[in-house]
């Protein structure tokens, strides 16, 4: 497994501070409760301090503008705007997703998300009308536990899943979503906190 390195990422950011994106807030505590003992169970691989908040990346934008573009990774409100617009006319209703079991990328430990429906696959397809998403792999919907604090085997990582008390490997939730998130995180903090800037409520959900 490969470690992040605690430092600023100056190559990445240009001086930029507010990288965005769409994404899927966590806040059924049950849910909360279960993956923070999951990352409990896993605390001795993981990079701390950790204070961003549980969530599924639906759709990075890149960094936030109030300007016209730049940097091929800058994303204005302009453009913002327009997924907004694009995304009330589709008026998607609310779904469900379900919560998988615990896996590893090469440089974070994750919580797989399946979406049987194709939900986000649909969002992601209308949001990226609008703008080219700013993502170097594949998408795989999840919810990152952790990044990894140094280099350990993948083997070590696998039988460290395999320990996981029988009533966390066999958990099963839903997770209702009845709205979108757009929000932001600061580049030049590691592992910040996300900053929510807008909400779109889904179907009948209430809306603001």
């Amino acid at each position: 497994m490969v470690p992040t390195s605690i430092r600023d990422y100056p190559e990445w950011h240009l001086g930029r501070q507010n990288y965005a994106l769409w994404y899927l807030e966590i806040n059924d505590q049950k849910i909360v409760d279960y993956l923070d003992a999951l990352r409990a169970h896993f605390s001795k691989f993981l990079l701390e301090p950790n204070s961003r908040q549980y969530h599924i990346t639906l759709f990075i934008c890149g960094f936030l503008t109030h300007k016209t573009r730049i940097y091929r990774d800058d994303f204005s409100l302009s453009e913002l705007e327009q997924q907004r617009e694009i995304l009330r006319k589709e008026n998607f209703s609310s779904f469900q997703l379900k919560i998988g079991s615990v896996d590893s990328f090469s440089s974070a430990l994750f919580v797989e998300i399946q979406d049987t429906d194709n939900f986000l696959s649909h969002i992601r397809q209308k949001l990226g009308i609008v703008s080219n998403e700013i993502a170097a792999l594949d998408y795989y919907p999840h919810i990152t536990l952790g990044l990894y604090k140094n280099i350990y085997s993948s083997d070590l990582i696998l039988q460290k899943i395999s320990q996981l008390p029988v009533q966390y490997k066999n958990a099963e939730f839903e997770l209702k979503v009845e709205h979108l998130t757009f929000g932001f995180y600061e580049a030049q903090t590691l592992q910040g906190k996300l900053f929510s800037y807008q909400h779109l409520f889904l179907g009948d959900s209430c809306c603001n």
